[in-house]
């Protein structure tokens, strides 16, 4: 069970997505430079495609609850 205080809680959320939203601007950057080098159907471009899409998903999922606009 966790002991966290509503503040810490929503303080460790607030890091949580702005984490989300870094590594997915890292993934479209790095999927960028393979682009660029022809590298679209590497294995690297796939999981920085994969990571991409799961981190719009859960930003998706914030919108939907109300918690990102």
């Amino acid at each position: 069970m966790n002991n966290m205080s509503d503040e810490e809680r929503l303080k460790a959320f607030e890091s949580m997505l702005e984490d989300v939203k870094s590594q997915m601007q890292f993934a479209q950057s790095e999927m960028d430079k393979l682009k660029a080098h022809g590298r679209e159907k590497s294995v690297t471009f796939k999981q920085h495609m994969s990571n991409k899409l799961m981190y719009q998903r859960m930003l998706t999922m914030y919108r939907e609850y109300g918690l990102l606009s």
